[in-house]
């Protein structure tokens, strides 16, 4: 059963990394080729969708606490450390960056000429970066597991 916790964290990683890089290729650069009515009216629409993007997030990062205790036999320790600090620092430079940005564009009059979504294009690849980081050390993880239960 460890295994196949550890297999979830992975297929959850991997959704979550598909969410942000689809943030960082299209969904923060398409907001600025919109006029100010539509930067609203599709702002507001991504923003009721919050817990479609949430709630992974929160179940990722619950999961990656969890493998400190619950993981398998032979798992290196390297990658349960390194696994912790990717997520404890994207999540804390979401919460105190990237996800005020986001909040901010609610209110932002300058709408797709905002400085917060500029500050969002700019630097939103650190965030793809460590969720990506994160799932390459649960494949790396789940690869050394399986070699080493055979």
């Amino acid at each position: 059963m460890p295994t196949l916790f550890l297999l979830g964290n992975l297929v959850l990683a991997s959704v979550i990394a598909g969410f942000v890089w689809a943030h960082q290729i299209e969904i923060f650069r398409a907001w600025r080729l919109l006029d100010q009515e539509s930067f609203r009216a599709v702002h507001d629409a991504h923003w009721r969708t919050l817990p479609v993007w949430i709630v992974p997030i929160v179940l990722s990062t619950a999961g990656s606490l969890a493998l400190i205790f619950y993981h398998p036999t032979g798992s290196p320790v390297w990658a349960i450390g390194a696994g912790i600090a990717c997520q404890a620092l994207v999540q804390t430079l979401t919460v105190l960056f990237w996800g005020r940005w986001q909040a901010n564009l609610r209110t932002d009059p300058a709408g797709p000429k905002s400085a917060a979504l500029a500050r969002l294009v700019r630097t939103h690849w650190v965030r793809a970066a460590l969720v990506t980081a994160y799932a390459g050390i649960l494949v790396a993880w789940m690869v050394i597991v399986v070699r080493g239960s055979r």
